[in-house]
């Protein structure tokens, strides 16, 4: 691991860390701290994903013209800013306009954040480097919401406007550890296609890209199914359906960042030497069985303890699933990315995600809290569709881009060495 990549993995858990610190205690800041009702508190939960969802599309272009370091750089002022103000505001329109400012940096972070990964790293070290990224954040995000736990006090405005200074001194710190980052000349930006010249030349580049396109699908399942239900239905569905106290659905919620930080690197070795759609085709297959879980947990109709354990288990083996796809989806995108245009992908991805993330909760909240056999059900089958999709995936996909760890080997065999360059899909 190279100066440059040391840096951003301490990038990526100082963002997580800042992030921990308020993300859990942001509805009842704004709906009770500050007296604004549940109905601002939802509008603030809404305006994070309207703004991802405008930067993005944008986001990709900047990345390929100027890079991914200048770009970094400016969403973090921007969410600096964005926190700070977010801790001082005390009226609805300020509330919302630094919502706005937060969620805009938040969003345009994960994507040049990746592309530095990218740039920082070689075929054979990328899924590695991406896997200590997600576990880096799920590290950042448990500590961070532990300590802001132990320094909020609903009754005191004050301790919540240190938990967002807190937030943006972390932004900020950030800020100082990135301008030391030297990147590599990467012909990634130096040598961008013509395509890349304007944003819509480069989105139909990659709309042109079937595999990418299928990825984008796969992706849009995978959080729609996973991630989106995390807080929203899933978690009513425990409550109403299970009837897990709220104590429960913390430890449940911890269960699940334990395994992702437990298990990470132990899954690590066995996910590099198998194909990657397979890898991915077997996380839709143990997410159905953490939705069989989460069934028995509400319809089983056993004991309270059972129910509880059940639940648990639930979150668990979503990590357990999450920990599998980090050093496989993000390393695929880049690997899918044709030269000079790996920020527009990603960027693309995390428009994705930001989507399902939108989606998700407004489909399984209502579902979770009243329908609780159908949830269960609907959900089981998006599973098994993930399954579906990256097997299908798997026929788009080159040699390389499916088993890099394959090529590898042939290059050390033949004793010559391997200058990596992401195949066109």
């Amino acid at each position: 691991m190279g100066a440059a990549m040391r840096r951003i993995h301490v990038g990526n858990a100082l963002s997580a860390f800042g992030l921990g610190f308020t993300v859990p205690y942001l509805y009842v800041y704004v709906a009770q701290v500050r007296g604004l009702g549940a109905m601002t508190a939802g509008l603030v939960l809404a305006v994070f994903a309207v703004a991802a969802l405008i930067v993005l599309p944008f986001a990709g272009r900047a990345i390929v013209r100027r890079g991914p370091l200048p770009v970094l750089l400016a969403a973090l002022v921007t969410a600096a800013v964005g926190a700070l103000s977010l801790g001082l505001a005390s009226n609805a329109t300020a509330v919302l306009l630094s919502a706005a400012a937060l969620g805009a940096g938040q969003a345009v972070m994960q994507p040049a954040l990746a592309t530095m990964i990218v740039d920082c790293s070689s075929a054979q070290t990328r899924s590695r480097a991406f896997a200590t990224q997600f576990f880096l954040q799920n590290l950042g995000l448990g500590v961070g919401g532990l300590i802001g736990g132990h320094l909020v006090d609903a009754t005191r405005v004050s301790s919540f406007t240190l938990l967002f200074a807190i937030e943006a001194a972390m932004f900020l710190l950030l800020v100082v550890v990135m301008a030391t980052v030297r990147m590599p000349r990467s012909p990634r930006i130096e040598e961008a296609p013509a395509a890349a010249a304007s944003a819509k030349g480069g989105w139909k580049q990659l709309l042109g890209n079937r595999a990418m396109v299928q990825l984008c699908v796969l992706g849009f399942v995978l959080f729609f199914a996973c991630y989106g239900q995390f807080e929203s239905g899933l978690s009513a569905y425990g409550v109403e359906a299970a009837g897990i106290s709220t104590s429960a659905l913390g430890t449940a919620l911890a269960a699940n960042t334990a395994m992702i930080v437990v298990a990470q690197f132990l899954v690590l070795r066995f996910v590099e030497r198998r194909r990657r759609s397979r890898m991915i085709a077997l996380v839709g297959l143990i997410w159905a069985v953490a939705w069989l879980t989460a069934g028995y947990a509400g319809l089983g109709h056993g004991s309270q303890e059972m129910a509880t354990a059940a639940f648990v288990s639930t979150y668990a083996l979503f990590g357990l699933g999450e920990a599998m796809l980090s050093p496989t989806v993000a390393p695929l995108v880049a690997d899918l990315a044709p030269r000079g245009m790996a920020g527009q992908y990603n960027s693309a991805f995390a428009l994705v995600k930001q989507l399902a993330l939108a989606v998700g909760p407004a489909v399984g909240g209502p579902m979770g809290a009243s329908l609780h056999a159908p949830y269960i059900v609907t959900f089981l089958l998006f599973s098994l569709g993930i399954t579906v999709l990256a097997v299908r995936l798997g026929r788009q996909l080159t040699e390389a881009q499916d088993q890099p760890w394959r090529a590898r080997s042939r290059v050390v065999t033949r004793g010559g060495a391997q200058e990596p360059v992401p195949a066109e899909a």
